[in-house]
């Protein structure tokens, strides 16, 4: 079992700047990827960044050249940095790992934090 626990959420004005965490139990083992995903209200969930195992990245193109997604050495800790936020940035961001064990390979959640662009 993983637990998934992101932080960092928020109020922020447009242009301004966030940075979220997702911190993921369990040790590194299995890991093939991390990710940030987000769901603005009436819109389907969407993938915002992710990393591979091997340190490759993965971006929409709405975020290219504002966000960028990185790991801590450990490779259980993903952050997100957010810059130049827009007011269409707006919802809330979910973090999610995704593991391979014995029967196979399964996608983790977290709670989801909300971000707020808005003057």
């Amino acid at each position: 079992q993983v637990q998934v626990v992101e932080s960092g959420g928020g109020l922020v004005q447009p242009g301004g700047s966030l940075r979220l965490s997702c911190a993921a139990s369990g040790g590194r083992f299995g890991i093939t990827a991390m990710g940030w995903y987000r769901q603005a209200p009436g819109q389907q969930r969407e993938l915002v960044a992710d990393i591979s195992s091997g340190g490759s990245t993965n971006y929409a193109d709405s975020v290219k050249g504002r966000f960028t997604i990185s790991r801590d050495n450990a490779k259980t800790t993903v952050y997100l940095q957010m810059n130049s936020l827009k007011l269409e940035d707006t919802a809330v961001y979910y973090c999610n790992i995704r593991k391979r064990g014995a029967s196979g390979t399964r996608d983790y959640w977290g709670q989801g934090t909300q971000v707020t662009v808005s003057s």
